[in-house]
């Protein structure tokens, strides 16, 4: 499987911005849909951004607005810029490449990373 590599995380105030990174073993980050997942704690991690490989993306409500998925594909890499952030955007957040279900429901396909952790408090 594809190994993903997540960081940019940190300590921020509410109200400030992170650029999170993601790489992967492979060339997987450049022709695939990918997406971002955060594991707030004692939640389950959840999928909130996500973007198709020709650059449709969605977002999760909480995040709408406020948090943009990317990807470069010359650096076979992918991005997620959070603004505005808030205390309950702190999570540890993972990368993934996505595949899809018959009915349209994306799935990781990818194995976990470590994550990175973002940390919003004042």
């Amino acid at each position: 499987q594809v190994q993903l590599m997540e960081s940019g995380g940190g300590l921020v105030r509410p109200g400030e911005s992170l650029r999170l990174s993601c790489t992967a073993s492979t060339s997987a980050l450049s022709i695939s849909a990918v997406g971002w997942y955060r594991r707030a704690p004692g939640k389950e991690r959840v999928l909130i951004a996500s973007s198709t490989i020709g650059g449709t993306t969605n977002y999760a409500d909480a995040v709408q607005d406020r948090f943009t998925i990317s990807r470069d594909t010359a650096k076979n890499t992918v991005y997620l810029q959070m603004n505005n952030l808030r205390p309950e955007d702190t999570a540890v957040y993972y990368c993934q490449i996505l595949g899809t279900y018959d009915t349209g429901i994306y799935y990781p396909r990818g194995s976990w990373g470590q994550g990175t952790q973002v940390t919003v408090s004042a």
